[in-house]
């Protein structure tokens, strides 16, 4: 009896078909990153998003590396596929673990601190007290008047003040511990979504879906890379101002060189690192004199508004953008979403070029 030769299996390694995909299936997948981004920031989920690229990326990045040492240590030219998947794996919980450890890391080591916190709080009570003295002597009898006599005054205002705004505190908190949890769960979704095994068969509009991540993955990596260049430039401005330019005026801050390098580790944060960089040395100045903090806060209030100029140009040498543009893109998106449109505008704005681009409009 003939038997007819049966079809041959489905090969995995077998490329797909190319079909032009049709114009309902490209606009639809247009239509659902751009109702995903807008999503993102209605509902404050930016951090979330910006760790799901920063995760697939350094879980790529490490697996890379990995896989290059596992076929080093066993002197072959390219890793295996067993061993590519076992440098993915490793590299996903790295990623996953990290920041855990380090959070368990840092609150072994602030534990010192919170039990000599009632101590540490009488001393600050005890220092603004004679600052405020010395303010009393040194201001006309009419302004001093209005301000505390003594440690027993200040702590009353204190709790005054955090007694009005006990709920705005509760609120805030509440949104910092949100933030935190949504940006670990976009590092866990990046992360395992950098690793994960590729699909045999694929729609027309997941495969659209995934070319409109693709080309935000490579903007997303183009920002990091220009968002290092920028904070290695205020890095070195910092250094400068805080090694050269105070002790001139007979001003040294305590702790400059960890405010150097934390200033390069918070400028790696798009803007808020700024901020936040900006308003700890501001404090640390104000420890040392009035007037050191207010020229600190001079400085980094022009180094801020410098960041526009700066965030532009070298962002846009990196995604071939005009600095006029996306200087006008982080003007409206701050205007429109406040921080979190001035730090999404440079990505957002980046992903939206790469698609005009692609598309052969520009």
């Amino acid at each position: 009896m003939l038997q007819h030769p049966s079809p041959d299996p489905p090969d995995a390694t077998r490329p797909e078909p190319a079909h032009a995909p049709s114009r309902g299936v490209a606009l639809t997948s247009y239509l659902l990153v751009a109702a995903t981004l807008l999503l993102v920031m209605w509902r404050g989920l930016l951090p979330g998003l910006l760790c799901v690229c920063l995760g697939f990326l350094l879980t790529r990045t490490l697996a890379r590396w990995f896989a290059l040492g596992l076929a080093r240590v066993r002197r072959q030219a390219m890793a295996s596929p067993r061993s590519v998947r076992a440098a993915q794996i490793a590299a996903a919980g790295l990623v996953m673990l990290l920041p855990l450890a380090l959070l368990a890391a840092g609150l072994t080591q602030s534990r010192g601190y919170l039990v000599h916190a009632p101590e540490q709080y009488q001393e600050l009570l005890r220092y603004m007290a004679r600052t405020v003295l010395e303010l009393r002597l040194k201001l006309p009898a009419d302004v001093a008047a209005h301000l505390p006599e003594g440690v027993a005054d200040i702590q009353r205002i204190i709790a005054s003040y955090l007694g009005a705004k006990a709920g705005a505190l509760a609120i805030a908190g509440r949104a910092w511990l949100a933030g935190a949890l949504f940006a670990y769960v976009g590092l866990l979704i990046g992360a395992l979504a950098a690793v994960r095994p590729p699909a045999l068969r694929r729609g027309p509009l997941t495969q659209q879906i995934e070319r409109r991540i693709c080309l935000f993955g490579e903007a997303f990596h183009q920002i990091v890379a220009a968002q290092f260049w920028i904070a290695a430039f205020n890095t070195l401005l910092t250094g400068v101002f805080l090694l050269f330019i105070l002790p001139l005026w007979g001003l040294r801050l305590p702790y400059t060189p960890m405010l150097v390098m934390f200033t390069f580790v918070a400028g790696l944060v798009p803007i808020v690192g700024n901020l936040v960089c900006n308003a700890v040395i501001t404090l640390v100045g104000l420890s040392v004199a009035p007037l050191a903090a207010a020229v600190c806060l001079g400085f980094l209030i022009l180094i801020h508004k410098a960041e526009y100029l700066i965030n532009a140009r070298v962002v846009g040498r990196r995604t071939q953008m005009q600095v006029w543009e996306l200087l006008s893109v982080m003007f409206v998106a701050e205007a429109v979403f406040g921080p979190a449109g001035l730090v999404a505008a440079p990505l957002f704005y980046a992903y939206f070029k790469k698609e005009l681009m692609a598309a052969q409009l520009v």
